[in-house]
């Protein structure tokens, strides 16, 4: 698979070796090589065995409580169309559509992949689960089906995390499981992974790594990527049934890139439906304080998996910075490399002040706090959906809530 070739299908990869295009692989340390062998092995089995499958559907129905709603944002359409109308174009302005998955179990997109984890970590016979988080909301999933199937459970967590979610961390807690905060680097998400990483190594054959995003060796960006990918076959189902044809556009944030890949893939080979992914722009690209990997990095390899990230002349790893946790890391899933440079999705980004401006927004318009990462989706739909004709039809994922950023929220705006 060429990078660089546009494929006959863009939802075949990866190949055998777990590469899209130039993206992706397997380097990890020797001794974890035989364990991600039988992960491998352990999910194509999974795949084909009908009581995995029934056993998924079942909870993501009456645990998770999906299908999360495909939502018709009518103030934020309304808004968006006065921006238009104000600019002199009162005949533009899309019909903005949300999907919900702020509204399942646990407050966002992550319960499902980490479902689907946890019943392969059974089937392996993992009694150990480890797993890594920034915001808070993989930690608060893993630790929640942990406590559902018996499990122990390990969370890693930059302590500048661990500082500014304390509410999630409080949930972890609560949920049984034992929160690690790692005081190396920057202390944040790329630090918790490398720390759970180091922890796997050690305990290779009582542990399970739970991975959060669509990055890590092969196959864990292509088995995340199937889990969440429920988010995009839900939405292709629910836009026919509310509006009779698919949607225009899709948007969704991007750290590792999980919720935007669940969304995306279904819809990947329909080529007259534009996709943008959001990245984090921090204080700004020309600041250096992002976390805009697509948009300022370059490729090298990172947590078992080459792709996009921020690195110096000397190819060390750049410090992240966004106000959302869950954005702020220095690189993105493999398979989003790919799609960038093939150019089947558009890479743009959003800073923290348009990110809170999008989460002010989005709770006066339409009585939803929404999490810091899909607000940063949500300022790039109140800049393209004013420039698109009125019957055109976007979806964005809400894909977290926004109970764990209050916080956040009322120290950059003075208080509450």
């Amino acid at each position: 698979m060429n990078a660089l070739t546009r494929p006959n299908s863009f939802r075949t990869g990866p190949d055998e070796n777990g590469m899209f295009g130039l993206f992706g692989g397997r380097f990890v340390a020797e001794t974890l090589m035989p364990l991600i062998l039988e992960l491998q092995q352990a999910y194509e089995d999974a795949k084909k065995d009908p009581k995995f499958i029934d056993e998924m559907a079942f909870m993501l129905k009456h645990y998770v409580g999906r299908p999360s709603p495909l939502y018709f944002a009518e103030r934020m359409t309304e808004k968006c169309r006065q921006i238009a109308a104000e600019a002199g174009h009162p005949e533009l302005g899309a019909k903005i559509y949300f999907k919900r998955d702020e509204l399942n179990h646990t407050g966002a997109h992550k319960v499902n992949n980490v479902l689907g984890q946890i019943l392969l970590a059974r089937r392996m016979g993992k009694k150990r689960i480890i797993a890594e988080t920034g915001a808070g909301q993989h930690g608060v999933a893993t630790a929640t089906l942990c406590a559902r199937y018996g499990l122990e459970c390990i969370v890693y967590m930059g302590a500048v995390d661990v500082e500014r979610q304390k509410p999630n961390v409080f949930r972890m807690k609560m949920l049984g499981a034992k929160v690690v905060p790692v005081v190396s680097g920057s202390k944040t998400l790329k630090d918790a992974m490398n720390d759970a990483l180091r922890d796997w190594v050690t305990n290779v054959e009582t542990t399970f790594y739970c991975i959060g995003t669509v990055a890590g060796p092969h196959p864990y960006p292509a088995m995340v990527r199937d889990f969440q990918s429920v988010i995009g076959k839900e939405t292709r189902e629910q836009m026919m049934e509310a509006e009779g044809r698919l949607p225009d556009s899709l948007i969704a944030a991007i750290g590792g890139g999980s919720n935007a890949m669940g969304l995306f893939h279904p819809f990947l080979d329909d080529e007259q439906i534009e996709i943008y992914g959001v990245e984090a722009a921090g204080h700004g690209l020309s600041s250096g304080l992002h976390a805009a990997s697509l948009t300022g990095g370059r490729p090298g390899v990172l947590h078992g998996n080459r792709t996009y990230l921020l690195m110096d002349d000397d190819g060390q790893i750049k410090d992240a910075h966004s106000i959302s946790a869950g954005l702020d890391y220095p690189g993105i899933g493999p398979e989003h490399s790919w799609l960038h440079d093939i150019k089947r999705v558009q890479y743009i980004s959003a800073t923290d002040d348009e990110a809170l401006e999008a989460f002010q927004a989005c709770c006066a318009l339409e009585g939803i706090i929404p999490a810091l990462e899909p607000a940063h989706a949500l300022a790039k739909v109140m800049q393209i959906a004013p420039t698109k004709p009125r019957d055109h039809l976007m979806v964005m994922n809400l894909c977290g809530r926004g109970d764990k950023d209050i916080f956040t929220v009322a120290e950059y705006l003075g208080g509450m």
